[in-house]
């Protein structure tokens, strides 16, 4: 029972979509980041459904990627590129890092954070619309790799506050069993994304990795841990750069078969 209600929870924290909503106690929150990756699963999901209806139906490229581009941030309801925006305004504030801790809470946005996801939007959008065939579904199950990794991110790097909500989940997390069982759902998306293709698997998930690595020293320099606003910063940093190891695996592809053929 413990871990159904942690399923609705993960759901309900981390999408727009509808679940049973219940009183949230402490034990039911020690699963939650076990099932923080089905969120990216349906997210994969969605995107793949619309590519094929697209295909099916003849819809034009333009409008193929700008939809297929948004379905992450319609089904999130936008939650990680609010952490996005806020530690882009803090980063980019180059202030003592109090100051950044304060300014991650503030509701406000500034220029800089509206910048940074302009950059990024055209960035994105740019290389989903490169992607597709097997590249499309590798990107689609990138976004499932790109939350295990944000949850194991959240139990095991050091925390940059000692309240909040992420705080009151890490704390209440069966961490072993948490990690355990990320690690485990991660490299089962890695192994499948190899047998979709080997190289283009393998580009896509050291990206992810290699995030990771930097999330983590930045983090940690920068804050001195990750919060819930970094946390939504690693994940859609994460799907940004896998999103453009994709689209440069699927311009290799292209150039490599147009060279033999």
């Amino acid at each position: 029972m413990k871990a159904i209600k942690s399923f609705f929870i993960a759901f309900s924290m981390y999408s727009k979509i509808p679940v049973p909503q219940f009183p949230w106690e402490e034990e039911d929150m020690k699963y939650i980041f076990c099932f923080f990756p089905w969120v990216g699963a349906v997210v994969g999901g969605c995107v793949y459904f619309w590519d094929g209806f697209c295909g099916r139906t003849g819809v034009g490229e333009l409008c193929r990627a700008a939809v297929g581009a948004a379905v992450p941030l319609i089904i999130t309801g936008g939650i990680h590129l609010d952490g996005f925006m806020d530690t882009m305004d803090a980063l980019h504030s180059y202030s003592p890092r109090e100051r950044k801790l304060e300014i991650l809470k503030d509701s406000h946005i500034g220029a800089f954070a509206v910048i940074m996801l302009v950059a990024y939007g055209a960035v994105f959008f740019g290389a989903f619309s490169e992607l597709k065939g097997v590249l499309l579904q590798i990107m689609c199950g990138g976004f499932f790799l790109s939350r295990c990794l944000c949850g194991i991110s959240v139990v095991s790097f050091p925390l940059a506050k000692k309240d909040g909500m992420l705080f009151q989940f890490a704390d209440s997390s069966q961490k072993n069993i948490v990690k355990g069982s990320l690690y485990l759902q991660g490299m089962a998306c890695v192994g499948w994304m190899l047998w979709l293709s080997v190289p283009a698997g393998l580009s896509v998930s050291a990206a992810a990795v290699l995030v990771l690595v930097y999330y983590y020293y930045r983090s940690k320099k920068e804050f001195g841990g990750v919060s819930g606003d970094t946390s939504g910063y690693f994940v859609v940093l994460c799907e940004g750069c896998m999103a453009v190891a994709a689209a440069v695996a699927q311009i290799g592809l292209h150039w490599h078969n147009s060279a033999w053929n």
